[in-house]
C-alpha cells in the first residue's frame, strides 16, 4: 500500500510546525521556470562540451520554457493583486 505523496522536505502540504503551507501560483509558476531554467542550461553546456547537438538543443528548449514560465508566474502576479 503506497503512502502519501512527499516532496523533498516531506508531505507537499505540511510544514515543520504542522501547519500548512499554501503558495500561489504564481510563485510556483515562478519557482518551477527557475528550475527549468537552470536545467535546460546545464544539458545545453553538456550538449557543448559533450558535442552531442541534441542535448545541446534539448537544454535550449527547456531553458526558454523556463523562461516563459517565469514570465507567466509574474504576469499572474500583477493580476492577483
Amino acid at each position: 500500500m503506497p503512502g502519501p505523496k512527499r516532496g523533498w522536505f516531506g508531505p507537499k502540504s505540511a510544514s515543520s510546525t504542522g501547519k500548512d503551507i499554501e503558495m500561489n501560483q504564481s510563485t510556483n509558476d515562478r519557482i518551477e521556470g527557475a528550475i527549468h531554467e537552470a536545467k535546460g542550461k546545464v544539458k545545453e553546456t553538456v550538449g557543448q562540451v559533450l558535442n552531442k547537438p541534441d542535448l545541446e538543443a534539448e537544454g535550449q528548449i527547456e531553458n526558454l520554457g523556463g523562461k516563459v514560465q517565469k514570465k507567466v508566474g509574474q504576469v499572474e502576479q500583477v493580476f492577483e493583486k
